[in-house]
């Protein structure tokens, strides 16, 4: 379970560089990103995450198929940029 405040960090950065019309508090941890039921984000927004997680966390995003991966949700964000600090 990711801590709290990597989550509210990651929700931040979400609304902050994809420009969403939603506050951070309205993201859930486990809503889809890229689902049309949770904030139904593009191909564009991807791009976008994947330079912000490197630029806020100093995390890269190497492949199509590890952004897929980590970008399901706010917990699996969370677990990626976890995972890839303590590497």
């Amino acid at each position: 379970m990711p801590d709290s405040d990597l989550t509210s960090r990651i929700k931040k950065m979400l609304v902050e560089s994809l420009m969403l019309k939603v506050s951070p508090d309205d993201i859930g941890d486990d809503t889809p990103l890229f689902s049309p039921e949770g904030l139904a984000l593009d191909s564009i927004d991807a791009l976008e995450l994947a330079v912000s997680l490197e630029k806020n966390f100093g995390v890269a995003t190497p492949s199509s198929e590890v952004a897929r991966e980590a970008f399901v949700s706010v917990n699996t964000i969370a677990s990626y940029v976890t995972a890839k600090q303590q590497a």
